[in-house]
């Protein structure tokens, strides 16, 4: 079976990130992301180049989590597909344009520095849960019965 695979982005997000619903009712996130270039020269050295900017958009779960961990200048690396997309503004103008659609996104692990909390969790709360921020939980006490 041949490996799946998808288009990436890696970069930096250059603004914050706006979360919105779709018409449907789904959330959706918006960002503009910037995206560094750099040539190599035959020294071995390397010469940065002009950063390029695009527009980078994520829903459902996905927007939902990248709402609540990232935030203007993370590094990221973003997995989906460039999408080209076409409308009229307020003015009746056409605007044409491509966004990057990511299906997954998180920070860039060779860039970012941050902890990793392992602890167990139990099955259900881990199915009911997926994607609630990590912080402090309260464990619940069984019931005692007196009689």
């Amino acid at each position: 079976m041949a490996i799946q695979t998808q288009q990436a982005f890696s970069g930096f997000i250059a603004s914050d990130p706006q979360l919105s619903e779709t018409e449907s009712g789904d959330a959706r996130l918006y960002m503009k992301v910037g995206k560094e270039h750099y040539r190599q020269e035959e020294d071995g050295s390397f010469t940065q180049l002009e950063t390029t900017f695009h527009h980078l958009v994520a829903f459902k779960a996905a927007a939902e989590q990248g709402h609540l961990r990232l935030a203007k200048g993370d590094k990221i690396i973003a997995e989906g597909y460039v999408r080209q997309y076409n409308y009229r503004d307020a003015n009746g103008q056409a605007i044409e344009g491509e966004e990057f659609v990511a299906r997954r996104i998180g920070h860039d692990l060779a860039r970012t520095r941050y902890e990793v909390d392992r602890s167990t969790r139990r099955t259900t709360e881990r199915e009911a849960a997926a994607f609630e921020p990590a912080g402090p939980r309260q464990v619940a006490q069984p019931a005692t019965v007196t009689m």
